[in-house]
């Protein structure tokens, strides 16, 4: 430019214009080093957010596994274990740039950070990298393999792998003229002081902002296992707990989630108000699996509350259920139509039920039945007038819905008590002297009820002797009398047995009689 035939003023427009171009170069390599520094400014306080927002996850992630130790407590050691190693590597970088801003007098001024001494002295020796340099390159490969053996197989973690790989690559780099070129010359050797603080401070906001991504992503992929429909089971939603033969089932089939990791931190239960001990119930699969007896037929109720701790504190679930238990059939119901009797002067025994109604919500009425406890009552048709008793039997279901029932039961009289003599009736052979010190009585033959009768007279014939009415049970001194004048093969008659049975106020048929042979 300056050079040829050019006249004195040519040369000096030349001239110029060359300082020209030099004041604007300086300027702009000034606007640039502004520029630098103001984008590590913005990226440091963009870390001190980031820095904030990981530790507090950290901490929540910290409670979640005092919480729910079994879910939280795998996810919470592998994010400790990439925390230090993003921790180490940012604290390594924070402690080079301090020593690279303490190169200038004022670290603000970036205007004057235009020199790139400091690493070209400590990270190179000619061709050749100082071990300080070699210490950079071994920090950048500790946590990038690190991280990668950390979340290498899990599931969902690919692209963060490849991510971390490709931010922390320190594989040679090709410039622009094709030539290969060591990672650490290409992007640090000869660079501006402040172009290299802003890279640094670049490298902790991809340190920072990967664990974020990291933590996010591991946490994601546990609530996604949580809500994935393999874990999810099918219950019956009903809204009493027995139904019957033409009702409407109103039965709702919803989801249910289904994880062993989700454990109450404690149970307070009670069935029908007795609360449970720890040996009648388990938790399985994220239930409460009860281990109690069913009890008595009716309607059960499980109530209380399970307590799951969250965030440090612990969250009540009421519980609210019930159960019906129901006799278990142990045999057949048979039954003679023509067989539904009750006898007048004795408590007949009947048990009376709903099936699948408790006792004490179960009521039956007639005249005479009396309730003896339960399901066992007695039915005293002594006074009844007719032949003929009418049972009206009612229950109320679990659901407070009332059902009733009834039933016709025949009515009879004691039937004809028997005469006896030693315990034989009928037509029978005995010696004189056996008869004479006998006992007369009085039997129901083939009777379901123990109703022992008392003999208290009777009338005694013998052939050819005037008849004797005798008290009591016994012959007495006339009719043995009477009957040392009988003679051998006579046939003695006792006839006209008065009877009484304890506690039946009602008349007794007519005894039959007892006719006895003598065989001497």
């Amino acid at each position: 430019m300056a050079s040829g035939n050019l006249s004195p003023r040519q040369k000096m427009i030349n001239l110029m214009y060359l300082i020209f171009i030099a004041m604007l170069a300086l300027n702009m390599s000034k606007e640039v080093l502004s520029a630098f520094g103001l984008m590590n400014e913005k990226l440091s306080e963009s870390n001190e957010a980031t820095t904030m927002r990981n530790a507090s996850f950290m901490a929540s992630l910290e409670q979640k596994a005092t919480d729910q130790k079994e879910k939280y407590e795998p996810l919470k050691i592998k994010a400790q274990q990439i925390d230090k190693l993003a921790s180490d590597f940012d604290s390594y970088l924070e402690e080079l740039k301090s020593k690279m801003a303490a190169t200038v007098d004022d670290p603000t001024d970036y205007e004057i950070m235009d020199k790139g001494d400091y690493l070209d002295q400590n990270f190179f020796k000619g061709d050749k990298l100082k071990p300080e340099g070699e210490e950079f390159l071994n920090q950048i490969a500790t946590f990038r393999d690190g991280v990668v053996g950390v979340l290498e197989g899990q599931a969902g973690m690919e692209s963060v792998i490849k991510d971390v790989k490709d931010k922390f690559n320190t594989d040679p780099v090709k410039n622009r003229d094709g030539i290969k070129i060591d990672w650490l010359d290409y992007h640090y050797k000869g660079f501006p002081l402040v172009a290299s603080l802003t890279k640094m401070t670049q490298m902790q906001a991809d340190i920072k902002t990967t664990e974020s991504e990291m933590l996010s992503k591991m946490l994601q992929g546990t609530l996604t296992a949580e809500v994935s429909m393999t874990n999810y089971t099918t219950l019956m939603e009903t809204s009493k707990a027995a139904y019957f033969n033409g009702e409407t089932f109103d039965g709702a089939i919803v989801l249910g989630r289904k994880d062993a990791t989700t454990k109450p931190s404690r149970v307070e239960l009670t069935l029908d108000g007795v609360k449970l001990t720890e040996n009648q119930y388990s938790i399985e699969d994220g239930r409460v699996k009860l281990n109690v007896g069913t009890g008595r037929p009716g309607e059960h109720k499980i109530e209380g509350k399970l307590i799951f701790a969250q965030d440090g504190e612990d969250i009540e679930v009421p519980v609210s259920q019930s159960f019906a238990t129901v006799s278990k059939p142990n045999a057949a119901t048979i039954s003679a139509d023509k067989m539904n009797v009750v006898y007048r002067g004795v408590k007949n025994p009947m048990t009376i039920s709903f099936a699948g109604i408790a006792d004490n919500n179960v009521n039956a009425s007639a005249q005479g039945l009396s309730r003896v406890s339960g399901s066992k009552y007695v039915m005293d048709a002594t006074r009844i007038q007719g032949r003929e008793v009418t049972i009206n039997v009612s229950g109320t279901l679990p659901d407070g819905q009332k059902v009733g029932d009834r039933a016709t039961f025949r009515i009879k009289d004691l039937p004809k008590p028997t005469g006896t003599v030693r315990g034989e009736d009928g037509a029978i052979k005995m010696q004189r002297q056996s008869l004479e010190i006998s006992t007369i009585g009085a039997k129901f033959d083939d009777f379901d009820f123990e109703l022992p009768l008392r003999v208290t007279g009777f009338m005694f014939k013998v052939p050819g002797q005037p008849t004797i009415n005798v008290s009591g049970n016994k012959l007495d001194s006339r009719a043995k009398s009477a009957l040392r004048k009988a003679k051998r093969g006579s046939d003695v008659q006792i006839f006209n047995i008065e009877a009484k049975a304890s506690g039946v106020s009602v008349i007794l048929k007519k005894v039959s009689p007892v006719i006895i042979e003598l065989t001497n």
